[in-house]
């Protein structure tokens, strides 16, 4: 089975930016920080695909670009909670930082079964520039957003279960840097889209985060392999990648989606719908047993 598949979307989203840039539709932001960031982390990927590379130079590689990617970004970001106007400060910077690092790391973590974080890309993607332009954010993010999704719809028509082909550390890392950065560009203009995109991505964030946490608490080595997220439960429960799949699919357009479009319609209440969407969200991979130990046959 081939791996590594993810390098075709890596450059696909880079030459098309390169495109749009010559088109005129233009974001510095977006540019620099998915083009020379984004390269960076996909080449760690790959050669972490390829060769054994030790999880402190890679970590140590993700923190160098996510400082980056902060610095590029400029002004602190702020956003309204009820009637209070929040500004971040020099706290965004930081935040930034821990927000990048862990929206590619989770991604890999959740690329463990055939199809879905393809999947994940390409409805975080496509509905998030969506609910960009309805926001009133700039065309060049949308634009951008809209790109990484034909990419990704690309190449989940070969991943898509049963796979032809594996996405690799080089397009899981990729996919989750690329999309925390356009949740940064959005929210750069329009505060209430750091929510909409968290919300958007609550499958991936909900069960990478309960299953770090509940190992952490129980003091394991959480950057070891393992099989304890609640989607790794139940594609074994069901022996089935496709109905899992099929189901993040579902809780995305069913559930997720009516949450964020609701953020932008209502942007007082974003925090609101936040927890209103991730809450379920949070009890469901409790009862499927994300993060709980493995235990003999």
């Amino acid at each position: 089975m081939p791996g590594s598949g993810g390098l075709s979307i890596a450059i696909t989203v880079t030459l098309a930016l390169f495109e749009m840039w010559r088109e005129g539709i233009r974001d510095s932001f977006v540019m620099w920080a998915i083009v020379c960031g984004g390269v960076v982390i996909a080449l760690v990927g790959y050669r972490a695909d390829r060769n054994a590379m030790s999880i402190s130079l890679r970590l140590a590689c993700h923190l160098a670009v996510a400082t980056w990617c902060m610095y590029l970004l400029g002004n602190p970001l702020h956003f309204q909670v009820g009637e209070r106007s929040v500004e971040l400060g020099h706290a965004t910077y930081v935040l930034g930082v821990v927000a990048l690092v862990w929206a590619l790391n989770l991604f890999n973590f959740m690329d463990g079964i055939d199809g879905i974080a393809a999947s994940e890309a390409v409805f975080v993607t496509a509905v998030g520039g969506g609910l960009a332009l309805m926001g009133g954010i700039s065309p060049a993010v949308a634009s951008a957003a809209f790109i990484v999704a034909a990419a990704s719809s690309g190449f989940l028509v070969w991943n898509w279960p049963p796979a032809k082909i594996f996405m690799g550390d080089v397009g899981s890392g990729y996919l989750g840097y690329v999309i925390a950065v356009l949740a940064l560009a959005s929210a750069r203009e329009n505060g209430v889209m750091i929510f909409v995109w968290l919300i958007l991505g609550g499958v991936f964030f909900v069960d990478a985060t309960v299953t770090l946490v509940r190992r952490l608490v129980r003091g394991e080595r959480v950057y070891e392999a393992h099989r304890t997220h609640a989607y790794q439960w139940l594609s074994r429960r069901w022996c089935s990648h496709l109905r899992v799949t099929i189901v993040v699919w579902a809780i995305n357009i069913c559930w997720l989606l009516p949450m964020a479009w609701l953020c932008v319609k209502f942007p007082q209440l974003a925090v609101l719908f936040v927890l209103i969407a991730l809450g379920p969200l949070i009890w469901l991979a409790l009862l499927i047993g994300a993060g709980k130990p493995e235990t003999p046959n």
